[in-house]
């Protein structure tokens, strides 16, 4: 499974280390990824996800309802 947020779409991005003598070398930034177990209302049941911790605290604050929208859809692939 790739390093991809199932719900923002987030995913790795490519940038540099830079030493002190200034010399480049490609690296890359992976998200905060955390396998989640969620209990989704609008299903009556839990769904495993994979999700980042800024998707994790937008889903807290706004419930699990686009969460249930999505795995309805076909968007997310509930386990």
């Amino acid at each position: 499974m790739a390093r991809k947020c199932e719900v923002s779409g987030k995913g790795p991005i490519s940038g540099h280390n830079i030493s002190h003598a200034h010399n480049k070398t490609k690296r890359r930034f992976l998200p905060n990824l955390q396998k989640k177990r969620i209990w989704v209302q609008e299903l009556n049941r839990f769904v495993t996800v994979k999700l980042s911790t800024s998707a994790l605290r937008t889903i807290n604050k706004n419930g699990t309802s686009s969460l249930a929208k999505m795995i309805r859809e076909g968007k997310i692939q509930a386990r």
